[in-house]
This record gives structure tokens, sequence and C-alpha cells, in this order.
């Protein structure tokens, strides 16, 4: 896999109904000039009124909807393909797991900041901003920009409800819990996750357990169903009682990688 996994992207304060929105219009067929003009008309009272930046927030916020659902990095269109046909057959409810699941694979510091989170609430059963922004530094460096980035990502998931306030202030508690039995949309998950990963591969039981995933409460699933629910993904067998979940090399019509 040759993507980079180290890098920001994700730097705004980006509403789950605005994904939803850009969704939507790429459903019915928009191209990315009339997606951009729609997210312009809609963002316009919202995010950064009045601004004449070049490059204001609202601007960077439209190219994180659009890098996500309308037109992404290379690699990923087979998984953004099968995200907004998920997104037609799954109830709406249901639709958080695959925003998150679609900004995870073209952000992977949304999964980053996530992993942190869920870490923290697995350990203590809450998530002080202070201490994400500290972990998330480790891994992607001593940067005010790392900073500012993991914490509009950490407003993020109190907008998506996944995180909430709790009464002291920067201190978080989990939100919503999600439950994600559908065997399709479990091996998309897994896909998106190891498209996170530098190395795209991961154990099984990581992969459903990942605290990157903390929103959600993921069915325990067969290493044969996943690879039936997806073509895209494959099984080595990894120990005795383990399996290594790896993103399957696409190949040319010519049949070379």
């Amino acid at each position: 896999m040759s993507r980079r996994t180290d890098q920001i992207g994700f730097s705004q304060r980006v509403r789950l109904e605005w994904l939803e929105q850009t969704a939507n219009l790429a459903l019915a067929g928009n191209d990315k000039a009339a997606v951009n003009d729609a997210l312009q008309e809609l963002l316009k009272d919202k995010v950064s009124v009045g601004g004449q930046a070049e490059r204001g927030n609202r601007e960077k916020i439209i190219t994180i909807l659009l890098k996500t659902w309308v037109r992404g990095p290379s690699g990923l269109e087979s998984l953004r393909i099968e995200g907004l046909e998920l997104l037609k057959r799954v109830p709406r409810h249901g639709h958080l797991a695959i925003h998150w699941g679609m900004v995870m694979a073209v952000y992977p510091f949304w999964s980053g900041v996530a992993t942190q989170t869920g870490r923290l609430l697995r350990l203590q059963g809450s998530a002080a901003a202070a201490h994400v922004q500290r972990r998330v530094r480790e891994q992607y460096g001593e940067r005010q920009t790392v900073s500012r980035a993991a914490r509009r990502v950490l407003r993020s998931y109190l907008d998506w409800g996944v995180l909430q306030e709790t009464g002291t202030k920067g201190i978080y508690s989990a939100g919503i819990t999600l439950a994600v039995e559908d065997s399709r949309l479990i091996a998309w998950l897994t896909e998106a996750s190891l498209h996170a990963r530098a190395n795209g591969s991961a154990p099984l039981k990581d992969l459903i357990d990942s605290p990157s995933l903390f929103p959600f409460r993921i069915k325990p699933l067969h290493a044969k169903r996943l690879v039936a629910a997806s073509s895209r993904l494959d099984i080595l067998r990894h120990g005795l009682d383990d399996d290594l979940v790896m993103l399957r090399i696409q190949t040319t019509k010519g049949g070379a990688p």
C-alpha cells in the first residue's frame, strides 16, 4: 500500500449532515463542479460568513466533503462506490457508520484521533481532549497544527453524537453506540479500516475490536463470511486461532497489478 497515512488533511469541524448531503448529491449523478456549487450554497450562511480568504474554512470543509464522497484518492474508488450503494439500502440511522468508514479511509488522521479517543474511553470511561491531543502529537509530530486539527476532529465527534460533554470542560464521555450486524457493511468497514493503516493488513479480531471504531458495536464475523461479503479482502491464517485480513491487490484487465 503506497498511500501516506501520516498526513493530517482533515483539519476542520465537519457536520454529519454535510457529508450526507454531499453523498446524496453524488448519488443524484451530479459532477464535482455541480456538487461544489451546491455545497457553497449550503454552507454560505454557516461557515466563514463574510470571509474573503481564498482558502478559508468553508473552502477547506468543501474540499474534505468532495474528497470523501465525490472524487477521492486513487485506490479508494471501489470503496466509495460501494459506500454510496450502502447509503441507498442501509436505514438512515446506520449512515453514520458509512460516513465514518469513508472519512477514515480517505483521512487516516480521523482514525488516528478515534483510536486514541477509543482507548481512553475503554481505559477510564472518559476522554480528556488534552490527553487525546498529546497522544496524537506523539504520532503526528509536535506541531500546533496537529493539536488544532485533533481538536476540530473531536468537535466533529461531538457534533455526530458519538461523544458527549461531561460536567468538566474538555472531558468527554461516550455518546451513541450503533450496532452493526449487516455482513456487507461489516466487510466494508473492515476494508475502510485497512485503508487507514499503513500496511493494509491486521488480525481480524484487532479490526473488529479496534478503538478507532469506538462508536460501533460490531457483530463478530467469521473470516470466510467476511471474504464472501467483499471481493477486495483476503484472509491469511495467522497462528492457530487468528486470521490476518488484508487488502486484495487489485489487477487491471491485462492482469498486471
